[in-house]
């Protein structure tokens, strides 16, 4: 039997296989611990990391503060449209508010 934290690596990679993040319509990643979250933006032909965020807390008030912040972040640098990356995690509660925070703050994905 797999463990919870197994199943998601899994439907990770899964998810990965069909996502690519290019200079035009990067990846957005996003990263959920027991004490924070983080949200990275990827250009996946480089291979590098355009800007991140982290807030530490995790519940949806925080995701709201960086869905805010990297919204903000995004449009310094010209960002419009990404790919949104959910990393495995369902898209429910936390990880559901961060992207219509996002949404409403102008990006496209």
């Amino acid at each position: 039997m797999n463990t919870r934290s197994q199943q998601r690596i899994h439907r990770k990679r899964r998810i990965r296989a069909k996502l690519s993040g290019s200079a035009d319509i990067p990846r957005l990643s996003v990263f959920r611990s027991h004490r924070a979250l983080s949200v990275q933006v990827i250009n996946d032909v480089k291979g590098e990391t355009l800007l991140s965020a982290t807030v530490h807390g995790t519940t949806k008030k925080d995701a709201r503060v960086l869905g805010e912040e990297i919204g903000k972040k995004t449009k310094e640098k010209h960002i419009k449209t990404i790919v949104f990356d959910r990393n495995g995690y369902r898209y429910h509660g936390v990880i559901q508010e961060l992207a219509d925070v996002m949404r409403q703050g102008g990006l496209k994905f």
